[in-house]
């Protein structure tokens, strides 16, 4: 199970996470913002938005922005074993994962250490680090997962369809 990590200020100790592969990192999501978990669904592509957004697909009847979280986190390519359903703000996201591995409770402290080493940009996706049996884990703020513009281009593709 999960052992204590390090975490940004605000972020629970000891709060239930949903642990997956992305390529050869661990990811983290908070359970209280998946949805729910499934194989992968047929995208069609975007043009105009960042790399890491796979494109869009048709979620229980809805599009669906599609986030392929090796190659946000990475920057490597893996084909998707699962999609993680989560909740955001402005939508449901489904976030291209490898392998489920399970929920975990991931303890962090409040003191943010890690963010010298990630620097800004992954600041505000990575809420924070854990470890699971002796592997770091990156717990991910999934309100922050995708771009005003990646929102932009899938309202577009919605409206044309």
């Amino acid at each position: 199970m999960g052992q204590v990590g390090q975490a940004a200020a605000g972020t629970a100790a000891g709060e239930p996470s949903l642990v997956f592969r992305a390529g050869p990192l661990l990811g983290a999501l908070r359970l209280s913002e998946v949805v729910e978990t499934m194989r992968p669904l047929p995208v069609h592509h975007l043009a105009g938005t960042p790399p890491f957004i796979s494109g869009i697909c048709v979620m229980r009847g809805l599009p669906t922005l599609v986030v392929d979280v090796t190659r946000l986190l990475s920057g490597g390519e893996t084909a998707a074993e699962r999609y993680v359903a989560v909740r955001t703000g402005r939508g449901t996201v489904a976030l291209a994962t490898g392998a489920v591995l399970g929920i975990h409770t991931l303890a962090a402290d409040g003191e943010g250490r890690h963010a010298g080493l990630l620097g800004e940009a992954p600041a505000r996706l990575i809420a924070a680090v854990g470890t699971v049996d002796a592997q770091p884990v990156l717990l991910l703020q999934s309100l922050h997962l995708v771009p005003d513009d990646a929102w932009a281009a899938a309202a577009a593709t919605a409206a044309a369809s």
